[in-house]
């Protein structure tokens, strides 16, 4: 069970007077502390863990943020930033004695700038709203993850969030070009801006992925890329989990790059099939989708490259789209998944760990192996293509003992990731989750860098706490 620490009695004890203080700094309708309406904000994607906080504000500016910050620094008040509350590691949980700084009113596209492909928006709009905003000028932003109806960028930035394109694209780091943020003392900085690379010591790497643990970010700014002439996906069947990895490591060895290349087994084709009807090989073991982009003549190249490495790898089936209807609706049962897989199991854990592609068919038996072990399914459902597993641990939240057991078996798929060469998180970030882990990939001394890093920035560690680092060591 994931530990967190107890509240500071001496702030609970001044609660009223707290409320009362964030009162005079924003409008009346940007406080919520009434037990009953904090309620939706006492978790977040890891819905296991539950726990309402002392106030929820939300600002509409960063002036506002800065005040709330200021605020919270001068009274020794700890805070939890928060967007869309996605996070599937926990990162937007919430303490007894904290306040949550949600940012999802901030959701203004403030500039977008076709001449130097970029944009400039506020923290709380979401992943998809940054495309849909520039779509019409044949523009798109390239991160996608699963969540991105609902994500924002703020949080994606936090954690450094990918998708099914970053394959090709790149995660959230390399399409960001500048950032807004303010620190716990309620100082405004800019740092980057619309231009390809700042002066100076690299402020931007540091901040993104650091999960709220530094500032507290209001406004993005991001590179938007022009929409290629046409995309195309087809779909690989396998008989077994092993067959499909190596067929993978073969794909990336080759030196083709698709702009996606994604994995499903056997329960994950089922119920995503089950759920979009997209006409996934009900017969399969494991399944790819892989999609190129290009011109036609480059799509046809690309896929007809890709197949033969395929067929020597004895599919059940290969099925290329004829037609961008076809490719969305093979996409339509991936981008469903997550919620595909709750129509077969009450409750499961998504895991989020990285690997070498070269490892992947090894990987995959051994988490069979401990899903026969545990006596829990688990679905596979993962880029493929750049190693970032997202094995699906099905279990029952109403039983202690399923969830124990889920939780181990989790931690067991992160130390095998580490003792591949791999790492602990891709994209979901370490929040509580991971948090107890991380000496597993990192020195003491490690741990001990990162920290200084922690308290420069936050010198009381007031925000985002409990996350990150193990408790025994903060």
């Amino acid at each position: 069970m994931i530990r967190q620490p107890d509240p500071k009695p001496e702030i609970l004890a001044r609660r009223d007077q707290i409320v009362a203080g964030l009162r005079t700094l924003l409008p009346e309708d940007a406080l919520i502390a009434e037990p009953i309406r904090l309620k939706p904000y006492e978790t977040d994607g890891l819905s296991a863990y539950r726990q309402p906080p002392l106030a929820v504000t939300l600002p509409r500016t960063t002036e506002e943020v800065a005040a709330i910050l200021r605020f919270c620094h001068q009274n020794g008040v700890r805070v939890v930033p928060r967007g869309a509350g996605t996070s599937l590691s926990g990162g937007a949980l919430p303490l007894a004695d904290a306040v949550v700084l949600g940012l999802m009113r901030m959701n203004q596209i403030l500039d977008i700038d076709y001449a130097d492909r970029c944009a400039t928006v506020q923290a709380g709009v979401t992943n998809i709203g940054i495309t849909n905003a520039v779509a019409a000028q044949g523009f798109f932003y390239a991160p996608d993850p699963s969540s991105q109806l609902a994500c924002m960028i703020g949080g994606n930035v936090n954690m450094n969030s990918g998708g099914a394109h970053c394959l090709k694209y790149g995660v959230t780091a390399n399409n960001l070009l500048g950032l807004k943020v303010v620190t716990i003392e309620g100082d405004i900085l800019e740092i980057g801006g619309a231009h390809l690379d700042a002066a100076g010591y690299d402020w931007l790497g540091l901040l993104t992925g650091s999960e709220g643990q530094l500032v507290v970010v209001t406004e993005v700014t991001v590179r938007i890329l022009h929409g290629p002439e046409g995309a195309r996906a087809m779909l690989a069947a396998f008989r077994s989990n092993e067959i499909a990895g190596a067929c993978v490591d073969a794909i990336i060895a080759s030196g083709i790059i698709p702009v996606a290349l994604e994995f499903m087994d056997r329960p994950a084709i089922h119920a995503c099939e089950a759920f979009a009807h997209a006409g996934y090989p009900l017969d399969a073991e494991a399944m790819l989708i892989i999609e190129v982009e290009g011109s036609a003549a480059e799509q046809d190249d690309l896929l007809g490259r890709i197949s033969e490495i395929c067929n020597r790898f004895d599919p059940i089936s290969l099925k290329v789209s004829q037609s961008a209807e076809e490719s969305l609706a093979i996409w339509k049962g991936r981008k469903g998944a997550f919620g595909a897989i709750g129509r077969i199991s009450p409750d499961y854990l998504c895991m989020d760990g990285t690997i070498p592609t070269s490892r992947l068919p090894e990987v995959l038996r051994r988490i069979q192996e401990m899903s026969d072990a545990y006596a829990l399914k688990v679905a596979n459902i993962f880029h493929a293509g750049d190693g970032n597993l997202h094995p699906l641990i099905m279990f029952d939240a109403n039983d202690p003992a399923s969830f124990h057991k889920a939780e181990q078996f989790g931690a067991d798929i992160l130390r095998l990731c580490v003792e591949v060469g791999g790492c602990l998180t891709g994209e979901h970030g370490v929040g509580v989750e991971k948090r107890d882990l991380m000496p597993v990939q990192f020195a003491a001394h490690e741990l001990e860098q990162q920290r200084r890093i922690k308290s420069a920035f936050d010198p009381d560690w007031l925000l985002n706490p409990s996350k990150v680092f193990p408790l025994a060591a903060a």
